[in-house]
C-alpha cells in the first residue's frame, strides 16, 4: 500500500509497504515512518494520507484513507504549516484560528448537508530535520466529496450558461445564508472551493480562517497567496473587517469568470477600478443588474445578505428574459432593495383613436405609419365589402350591420397584431378578385363609378381608404391636444 508523508519539504514523500496490502495487518499495526525523513505516517493512528490534493500559503490538504472503517473510508487530512516564518506569538494565533475553523466545520457540516462534516482535529510533535529541535503540526480531517470543483468543470467546457450559472448562484446563495447566520464568513469564494459531487450537489470547500492569520502574520508578499487574488473584495484585500458583502463579491466575481471563461485579472481594468465584463457575456439585464451590485466596490453598496440576492434572482424569473451585451460603463449605482418585488405591471394600452386606426397594443407601440396604414386598409377594405353586400343582400340596414361587424373585426385583428401587413395585402387582393370575377358585383362597380369595372372598384376603394385616414389623423391629433390639457 502506499502511503505519502505530510512532512512539508521531503524530498521524496512516495512511501510503499507491501505488509499493509494485508487486511489484518493494515488493522493492527501501531505506525509507520517515511522512509526518507522519518516522518510518522498514520495520522492520530488513523488516518493515512494516499496523495497530495493541493497546497499553499497555509499548508497542504491530503486524500486520505479511514483504516478504522469498513471500507477505508476516504477523507481529507488538511495540515496547517504556514509557509512564512511567524514569531511565537504570531504561531500560537494560526493555532488558534485553526482551531477555531475546526469547530466552525464541526457545528456547520454536522448542520448542513453542503458542507463537509468535521471528522477529526489533532496536532503532532515530531523532531525536527535540524537536529535538537521539535516540528509541530496540527491537523484537520474532514469529509471528502467525490466529484469535479468548478475551476475544473470551466476547464473542459469554456463557459458556463446563464442557466447553469443560476443553478450555482441559487445553491451557494443557500449555503452563505446558513454560514452567515451562524455568525461565520467563509472568506474564499471562488470556482475551486465550489465541488459538485457525483450526485450533482454543489458543496461548499475551505473554510480558511487560518488564511487570514498568515495574511496578518506574514509579509505583504506572503499575503497574496491567502486569498485568492481578484476574488476578494477590497477590504479584504487590505485587511479590514469582512462581511457577509465579502462573500457575496467573491461570489459575483465567481460567476462572471464561469460566464466568461476569463480570470477575474482579464475582467477587471485596474487603470479605471472597475469590472468591465458586459461585453464578454450574453445575460439578462436583470441578472447583469444583479452581480454588477454585488461586484461593487463599497461593502456598503452591496447586498447585505445571501436572502436579499435570493430575492432579487427570484424576481428576476418573474421578467421577460432579454439579452443584452452593453458597452463598458462605470460602476452602475446600487438596486432599490428587493425585499418586495413589485408586482409585474401590464403594459399600457391606449385606446383605438378611429373606426379605422390604432394606437398601440398589448404587444408595443404602433408608430404613426403603422396607425394611417392600419387606417388605410381598413377604409380600402370596408369600401370594397361595402359594394359586394349592397349588390348582395336585399336590406340596406342588413348590409350595414354586417359591414359594421367585419370592420369592427378588421380593426381588432390589427390591434392584437393577428394581422400583419402581408396578411392585409392578400386580404385586400382577394376582396378585389371576388369583386372582378362576380359579374353582379362587377355590375355594381360600373354603376357607382359609370366607367370600367377595375375603375369603379378602385375608386370606391382608395376613396374609402382616404376618407379613414382623414378620420384617424384628425381624431389622433384631437386624443393628442386632450392629453396635454389633462
Amino acid at each position: 500500500m502506499e502511503v505519502y508523508c505530510t512532512r512539508p519539504g521531503c524530498p521524496r514523500p512516495q512511501n510503499y509497504f507491501s505488509d499493509l496490502d494485508d487486511s489484518s495487518m493494515l488493522k493492527t499495526v501501531q505506525q509507520k515512518f517515511c522512509t526518507t525523513c522519518g516522518m510518522p505516517l498514520i495520522l492520530s493512528g488513523r488516518y493515512l494520507p494516499v496523495r497530495l490534493l493541493g497546497q499553499g500559503g497555509f499548508g497542504a490538504a491530503f486524500l486520505a484513507r479511514d483504516r478504522y472503517t469498513p471500507a477505508m473510508r476516504q477523507c481529507v487530512a488538511k495540515l496547517l504549516q504556514p509557509s512564512v516564518s511567524l514569531s511565537p506569538a504570531q504561531l500560537k494565533i494560526a493555532q488558534n484560528l485553526f482551531e477555531r475553523e475546526a469547530a466552525v466545520l464541526e457545528e456547520l457540516g454536522n448542520e448542513h448537508s453542503q458542507i463537509p462534516s468535521l471528522l477529526a482535529f489533532f496536532e503532532l510533535t515530531v523532531p525536527s530535520l535540524q537536529p535538537g529541535k521539535n516540528d509541530q503540526f496540527f491537523y484537520l480531517v474532514q469529509e471528502f466529496i467525490d466529484g469535479e470543483n468548478l475551476e475544473e468543470e470551466l476547464a473542459v467546457k469554456s463557459k458556463f450558461s446563464e442557466p447553469e450559472i443560476m443553478v450555482v448562484l441559487r445553491e451557494i446563495l443557500k449555503v452563505l445564508d446558513f454560514v452567515h447566520s451562524r455568525g461565520s464568513i467563509h472568506r474564499d469564494i471562488k470556482p475551486a472551493n465550489i465541488m459538485r459531487g457525483k450526485n450533482g450537489r454543489l458543496y461548499l470547500l475551505d473554510f480558511g480562517a487560518v488564511k487570514q492569520v498568515t495574511q496578518t502574520a506574514g509579509t505583504s508578499k506572503a499575503s497574496t497567496g491567502i486569498y485568492s487574488l481578484g476574488y476578494a473584495p477590497p477590504e479584504q484585500m487590505t485587511g479590514q473587517e469582512v462581511y457577509p458583502a465579502t462573500d457575496l463579491y467573491a461570489l459575483g466575481v465567481t460567476c462572471i469568470t464561469l460566464l466568461s471563461g476569463l480570470q477575474p485579472t482579464d475582467l477587471f481594468d485596474s487603470y479605471k477600478n472597475e469590472w468591465n465584463w458586459h461585453s464578454r457575456v450574453e445575460i439578462s439585464s436583470r441578472l447583469t443588474e444583479v452581480l454588477d451590485r454585488m461586484l461593487l466596490s463599497a461593502p456598503s453598496q452591496r447586498f447585505q445578505s445571501a436572502t436579499e440576492v435570493e430575492a432579487a434572482l427570484k424576481y428576476n424569473s418573474q421578467q421577460p428574459t432579454m439579452v443584452v451585451q452593453p458597452p463598458t460603463v462605470p460602476t452602475p449605482p446600487p438596486l432599490p432593495p428587493p425585499q418586495a418585488p413589485p408586482t409585474q405591471q401590464p403594459p399600457t394600452v391606449i385606446p383605438a383613436t378611429a373606426p379605422g386606426g390604432l394606437q398601440a397594443s398589448p404587444r408595443g407601440t404602433f408608430s404613426i405609419w403603422e396607425v394611417l396604414g392600419g387606417a388605410a386598409f381598413t377604409g380600402f377594405e370596408g369600401g370594397l365589402l361595402a359594394i359586394a353586400l349592397t349588390s348582395l343582400l336585399p336590406s340596406p340596414g342588413l348590409s350595414m350591420g354586417l359591414l359594421g361587424m367585419i370592420v369592427g373585426g378588421l380593426i381588432y385583428g390589427q390591434y392584437r397584431r393577428s394581422i400583419e401587413q402581408t396578411e392585409m395585402l392578400i386580404i385586400g387582393a382577394g376582396t378585389f378578385a371576388m369583386l372582378w370575377f362576380f359579374p353582379v358585383l362587377r355590375s355594381a362597380a360600373i354603376g357607382i363609378y359609370g366607367g370600367s369595372p377595375i375603375a369603379g372598384v378602385l375608386f370606391v376603394g382608395w376613396l374609402a381608404a382616404l376618407g379613414a385616414i382623414a378620420v384617424t389623423a384628425i381624431f389622433r391629433l384631437i386624443y393628442k391636444l386632450l392629453s396635454n390639457v389633462f
